[in-house]
């Protein structure tokens, strides 16, 4: 890295750890400069003796440190047993330009990660697909997202623009999040460059929000296409920094439209949210079952290099639908039933179908209006033209190994919240046919995945 890129990283490091926090740019509930819920309302004097925590919030200036710990075993199938610790520090800050300096509407963002691991469950245990831990990663300090917002006409328009990261605004269940696996969808991450602008990746571009009304909002981004760029091995470790800054790569374009209803802590109707989407990739995308000469792929005698088609493209819909709403509760409480599906291009993508949903009860246990536990179920099916290759394969080359087909995942979980800002988390998840049906795995084709999540919030 040259000594301009380690400044401007220790630079965003000393920002990071002095100002605020805005969680996928949403307001947060603050209380004296503290992002609620935070352990630190249960240390002495909020653990700001000083009052500098509350003096920077006065001024607009909101900081919040969040640490995730993962400890995860693979007790059979998949490509091996064995227990992984992992870790995620991250650091959200944001500044309001109107409390600090009068100019109303400019917010200031950024998010970094501190990653530590002693390996992948996902990767190298399971060797599946499919989200076990959104957390995993490649162990590092990278920078994630890093913008400007201008917000006009009362906060109904906002003009973002900076390094963004998609899964932060887009393609989301918001109950979801409960879950261990809650993720940017698998067929955007295996079926675009470098697996997108998500997390724990970034890329520069633009963001375009209009809310007309409190129950609609419409949303479009272009971004670069490739967070890492292309090139051999991991992608994460083609930008281990996030300070790559790629403005060159054909452009990724998604657009996104919400709905809302009952939403706020008054309402007494069921709150429920549905989001439509598409997106777009100017870039060019390998045929997965077609050379370039016409001949298949797997076929000895042809050219052996995969056809090129231009552009690519997805679908995609997502909802969150409360189902029983306790009396005086708010629009987190209660019952709520989740999922998303999204469809791509056959030919062009290793999967073109992808679906998950879920059941999430929340407040739901006397004495615990914090805890909360569910269920979810993933499901990622690999394209007819893989299917085709690998059929073309076994016919043409006598390979072994079964025609990929699909991957599923079903996580169940209790989040228990020990002070406000830490919670305790235990999981338990099933995956059958981790990568399709992994040819090297021992038989039963599925793997099981016990563990526990800690997460503090200061």
């Amino acid at each position: 890295m040259s000594d301009r890129l380690r400044s401007l990283w220790l630079a965003l490091w000393t920002v990071v750890l002095l100002v605020p926090e805005m969680a996928f740019g949403q307001p947060l509930t603050v209380q004296d400069g503290i992002p609620l819920p935070s352990i630190a309302t249960s240390l002495p004097q909020n653990g700001d003796p000083a009052g500098l925590r509350k003096w920077l919030g006065d001024h607009g200036v909101v900081y919040n440190l969040i640490y995730t710990n993962d400890t995860l075993s693979n007790i059979s199938g998949g490509l091996k047993r064995g227990t992984i610790n992992q870790g995620k520090l991250e650091t959200i800050v944001m500044v309001d330009f109107g409390k600090l300096a009068g100019w109303d509407g400019l917010q200031l963002y950024a998010n970094s990660f501190q990653i530590h691991n002693t390996g992948r469950i996902r990767r190298d245990y399971v060797g599946g697909v499919n989200t076990i831990a959104a957390i995993e990663a490649v162990p590092t300090s990278r920078l994630s997202e890093l913008w400007l917002e201008q917000k006009f006409l009362n906060g109904a328009v906002g003009f973002r623009f900076g390094q963004l990261a998609a899964d932060s605004e887009f393609f989301f269940a918001d109950a979801s999040a409960l879950f261990l696996n809650s993720d940017w969808a698998t067929i955007t991450a295996l079926n675009l460059p470098s697996g997108g602008a998500a997390y724990p990746q970034a890329t520069p571009g633009v963001r375009l929000k209009v809310s007309p009304n409190s129950y609609a909002s419409f949303l479009v981004a272009v971004l670069n296409g490739d967070p890492s760029g292309p090139g051999p091995g991991d992608d994460e470790l083609r930008n281990k920094y996030g300070l790559n800054f790629r403005v060159t790569d054909p452009a990724f374009v998604i657009g996104e439209a919400q709905f809302r209803r009952n939403q706020g802590n008054d309402d007494t109707g069921l709150a429920s949210t549905y989001k439509i989407g598409a997106w777009g990739h100017l870039g060019a995308f390998n045929d997965k079952r077609f050379a370039n000469d016409g001949s298949l792929l797997a076929d000895p005698n042809g050219s052996g290099v995969a056809a090129s088609r231009r552009g690519n493209s997805g679908v995609y819909a997502a909802f969150d639908q409360q189902i029983y709403r306790p009396p005086g509760a708010g629009p987190t409480k209660g019952i709520t039933v989740f999922g998303r599906v999204s469809g791509s291009p056959s030919d062009r993508n290793l999967i073109s179908f992808y679906t998950d949903g879920g059941i999430v009860f929340a407040g739901m246990i006397p004495h615990r209006p914090e805890d909360a536990f569910g269920a979810t179920l993933l499901y990622a099916r690999y394209s007819d033209s893989v299917r085709s290759f690998d059929r073309d394969n076994v016919l043409l080359n006598g390979a072994l190994g079964p025609l990929r087909d699909y991957e599923m995942n079903l996580e169940l979980t209790y989040q228990a919240q020990i002070i406000p800002g830490w919670t305790v988390q235990p999981t338990a998840q099933w995956i059958w046919h981790p990568s399709g049906s992994l040819a090297n795995a021992p038989p039963p084709r599925t793997a099981n995945v016990f563990g526990v999540r800690s997460i503090w919030k200061y």
